[in-house]
């Protein structure tokens, strides 16, 4: 008899101690670590959405649930784009982590910043005529950013 948290959000009670919240300010790089940000800036994904993030991690072979809830240090928590909280399974009933390449959360975070520009809607959405004149758009995309 097992029961749906109160939210019944996919997760079985007693089993969420097993799953990491991602939020999508975690690896935003256009976050400070005051604002939420929990990996190195440059290793950061520019305005990653929950949506991304859940793609990236369920073809990574993880349990994925996404659910719509708020970051608490979003300012603008009723936009749309900002909303999204994905809860990852890391460990299995045993204590064992789920994917032995991914042993904690701070992995996970950095799997996903690292895997996210390669999505195929990050590809294209950069656009460039050749691979070397996007990566240099990018590079001043992302400084112009930053200003």
């Amino acid at each position: 008899d097992l029961h749906l948290g109160p939210d019944n959000c996919g997760i079985v009670q007693g089993k969420r101690d097993r799953f990491i919240c991602v939020y999508p300010a975690y690896i935003n790089s256009r976050r400070t670590l005051p604002q939420g940000r929990r990996i190195p800036q440059e290793k950061g994904v520019d305005n990653p959405t929950a949506t991304e993030i859940r793609d990236v991690l369920q073809a990574g072979g993880f349990n994925v649930v996404l659910e719509n809830k708020a970051y608490a240090k979003e300012l603008f928590h009723r936009d749309p784009n900002l909303r999204g909280r994905i809860r990852v399974q890391l460990k299995n009933d045993d204590g064992s982590p789920v994917n032995e390449k991914y042993p904690n959360r701070k992995s996970v975070y950095l799997y996903v910043a690292e895997t996210i520009p390669k999505l195929k809607s990050r590809v294209h959405a950069s656009g460039g005529a050749s691979s070397q004149q996007g990566g240099d758009k990018g590079k001043k995309g992302k400084k112009k950013g930053k200003r």
